[in-house]
């Protein structure tokens, strides 16, 4: 395994990576190398899913059946003329 030492970090940076590695419970050297790794990969954390999100958050608590009520013809489209 190879090592790299980076100088001249913005300590603003450093801390937003320290808060990174603390919410995914890793250490900063991890989440750096994860970070680096996905960076050369082109791996990115792209938009979540919100409908697999929610069903995820509240697949504990059961599901209910709901009714849908009929649908109806549809409406004539608005006259502009």
């Amino acid at each position: 395994m190879a090592s790299i030492t980076i100088r001249k970090l913005d300590e603003d940076v450093k801390t937003r990576i320290r808060m990174r590695a603390a919410e995914n419970q890793r250490s900063m050297e991890q989440e750096v190398r994860i970070i680096l790794r996905d960076a050369v990969t082109g791996r990115r954390a792209g938009p979540r899913n919100l409908a697999k999100f929610t069903r995820e958050c509240f697949a504990s608590l059961g599901g209910i059946d709901l009714e849908l009520p009929a649908r109806g013809p549809m409406r004539e489209p608005p006259d502009y003329s």
